[in-house]
């Protein structure tokens, strides 16, 4: 500023005669003060017109966006204020049912109900935490925490017996909700357990068929919508809307509740009978692989599936234990565990080795006890030795020398080839979660000793139910089917809304080798190691097996029959293992008499006539 000043009297002393004066001094700060107050004029309009356009462009941008919520985004506003004003509830769809064969329901619905608190509308907090713990025999602290939580809705207890519910809805208290839900309920308790499986909390699909099908048995659920003012208090006057649930659908099994229930009893039978560690009986339809029973002893019940059936107390486990425990107990010993086969897989190196024309029926064989194979001697069941004798009675004594003759004459390579050829490297695509697969030899592991073991169903291991697919497509005329529970899917009538299709592959054996292992089969059980499966008028195919877990220094064994009849067009294939008997525990001793008293109740009731047995004769 003073230089300003500076500037317009050196300016002045120039143009005009400049005294020094009074009156000129005036002058020139007079001229200043002019000139200073132009320029801070034009300065101050330039900042008025700076916040101006600022002021113009923030109300400009204000004005757009209030214009894009009013129009353009007013539908998704106006949903957000409804959503204040309206309060949801669950309505839980009713599962689909399962049924047998014959309709008999397995595997239904209770209702039950969800009582749950809504913190704004409760009137009485004491009123309601008193009711409510008395009734549901709560702790009335770990109600009332729950009532006072502030809280849009806070869920009570689920799962309460549908007396209950009403008698609680009876008292009318604000702010108290009932609503029907449905759980999950088994009427025959233990019945076919690992197979139907059960539902959790959320009534889900935790095992078995309820997982495995829980797009089809879950449903959708449905919803109540209530409207309320700003507290949150339901405004009266107000009709409700309901989105109404679509129940699930029903799906039909090809279980029989008859035989499953009989082949149940026969299993804890012999369980108790032989203080065994697991029994499993399977039987199934080897023309289209459909499964009529399936039994795990001891079975577990569904409607208390966390309760051990060990005896274990679950009070001493820590979390991990009982889990463990847990799962155990509800594993599937057909499908999810594996066994050495021992003898029975001698109907698979037999079909093996007459396909590939190595063995005749009449080739004659001695048996001295044992084979020496490289530096191993090799035992027979039989101590001193069944002498000479033919093909056909190798197979009638389960003589593990023929076996080992034969398997050396198919080779390792083929041996191994057919085990490819018969399924047994895949698995057989049943219907229920946790297949397990065949454990085997890799091919170039497999020495002398190896191959001369697993000619007789030892060092490796399957599952129940592949042997049982296996030895179908053996004796049905050479066609691998896919075993399966579920039939599909039906209306309230019975009749299929959708009928499941399931795979078949055919020329596994020819149709003449099946049919000699059927007759070789049959000729086992009337003249050979499985007499005690014998049912006079019936004719029945089969072999035992007594095999040694694993290590072998525990004397543990599982002994096992597979059965078969009509011998000469099956029409239904059974097999029994015992896990750890005690005392006699040799298959054709004690596994072949219960399926033999399985099928003298089961055939008669499929309307299997009785006929001449065919004995086989050269």
């Amino acid at each position: 500023m003073t230089g300003l000043r500076e500037t317009i009297l050196n300016n002045v002393r120039r143009r005009e005669k400049w005294n020094n004066s009074a009156e000129d001094v005036i002058s020139c700060n007079n001229i200043f003060c002019r000139v200073f107050i132009m320029k801070n004029k034009t300065y101050n309009r330039k900042k008025i017109l700076v916040v101006f356009l600022c002021a113009a462009l923030v109300l400009c941008a204000l004005i757009g966006r209030l214009v894009y919520l009013m129009i353009f985004d007013a539908e998704y506003y106006q949903e957000l204020a409804q959503d204040l004003h309206e309060r949801e509830r669950e309505i839980k769809a009713a599962r689909g049912e399962i049924v047998d064969r014959n309709g008999v329901v397995l595997a239904t619905n209770r209702t039950v109900c969800t009582i749950s608190v809504i913190h704004s509308q409760i009137e009485d907090p004491d009123l309601v935490t008193e009711v409510l713990s008395e009734e549901l025999g709560l702790d009335e602290s770990e109600v009332r925490e729950k009532v006072e939580k502030v809280s849009s809705m806070e869920k009570i207890r689920t799962n309460v017996d549908k007396e209950t519910g009403d008698k609680i809805r009876e008292y009318d208290l604000p702010g108290v909700k009932v609503d029907e839900d449905y759980r999950r309920y088994y009427p025959y308790d233990e019945l076919a357990s690992r197979v139907l499986g059960f539902t959790g909390g959320d009534n889900q699909g935790i095992i078995g068929l309820e997982v495995k099908y829980e797009d089809y048995l879950k449903g959708t659920n449905g919803t109540i919508l209530t409207v309320t003012d700003a507290r949150g208090i339901e405004l009266e006057g107000v009709a409700e809307d309901r989105i109404e649930p679509v129940a699930g659908e029903t799906l039909k099994v090809s279980l029989d509740y008859n035989i499953q229930a009989y082949c149940q009893q026969a299993a804890e039978n012999v369980l108790e009978e032989k203080q065994a560690e697991a029994v499993s009986i399977l039987l199934m339809n080897p023309q289209n692989g459909e499964v009529y029973a399936m039994v795990n002893a001891p079975e577990f019940n569904l409607n208390e599936p966390y309760e051990l059936n060990t005896g274990v107390q679950a009070e001493t486990l820590s979390d991990e234990e009982l889990q463990e425990q847990l799962n155990q107990m509800w594993r599937n010993r057909c499908i999810n565990d594996t066994y050495e086969p021992g003898s029975t897989f001698k109907i698979i190196t037999a079909s093996a080795c007459l396909e590939e024309g190595v063995v005749d029926l009449d080739d004659t064989f001695v048996c001295p006890g044992y084979r020496i194979v490289e530096d191993r001697r090799i035992r027979c069941h039989k101590v001193g030795g069944h002498g000479q004798e033919t093909f056909v009675e190798g197979i009638q004594n389960s003589c593990n020398p023929v076996f080992m003759d034969i398997g050396l004459r198919l080779g390792a390579d083929r041996f191994y080839d057919y085990f490819g050829e018969f399924g047994l490297f895949d698995l057989t695509g049943i219907d229920l979660p946790g297949e397990a697969g065949t454990i085997m030899h890799r091919r170039e592991d497999i020495g002398i000793v190896e191959l001369a073991t697993m000619t007789f169903g030892q060092s490796f291991q399957v599952t129940p139910i592949q042997m049982a697919v296996t030895v179908s497509s053996l004796i049905n005329g050479g066609t691998r089917v896919t075993p399966h529970i579920a039939v599909g899917m039906v209306d309230e009538e019975g009749e299929f809304i959708e009928k499941f299709e399931y795979e078949t592959e055919s020329g596994v054996v020819s149709e003449e080798t099946s049919e000699t292992m059927r007759t070789l089969l049959e000729s086992v059980v009337s003249q050979g190691s499985g007499k005690n499966a014998y049912i006079e008028g019936y004719s029945i195919g089969g072999k035992t097996a007594t095999s040694q877990t694993l290590p072998r220094s525990a004397n543990k064994y599982i002994s096992s029959f597979i059965g078969f009849a009509p011998a000469d067009d099956p029409q239904i294939l059974g097999i029994v293992i015992i896990h750890d008997p005690k005392g006699v525990y040799y298959g054709g001793t004690i596994a072949a008499p219960v399926l033999r008293d399985i099928y003298d109740n089961v055939l008669p009731y499929l309307g299997i006539e009785k006929t001449e047995a065919m004995v086989y004769t050269k």
